[in-house]
């Protein structure tokens, strides 16, 4: 899953991987609904987090 991404994603990579906007990906960061980390104003996405959100979010209709 999410091959294509390097270890660490962006915010913009994020948005991406999703398919949501940027301030839907802020409230997932700033929740800690993602683990993430910020170094001073960037923050650093582990691929593997954005995964765990996914397998853990699943909607079964």
């Amino acid at each position: 899953m999410f091959d294509e991404y390097g270890d660490l994603v962006t915010v913009e990579e994020l948005c991406e991987m999703l398919s949501i906007g940027k301030n839907a990906a802020y409230k997932l960061l700033g929740s800690g609904d993602i683990k993430a980390f910020r170094i001073k104003r960037v923050w650093k996405i582990p691929k593997e987090c954005v995964a765990d959100y996914v397998s853990n979010n699943i909607i079964a209709f």
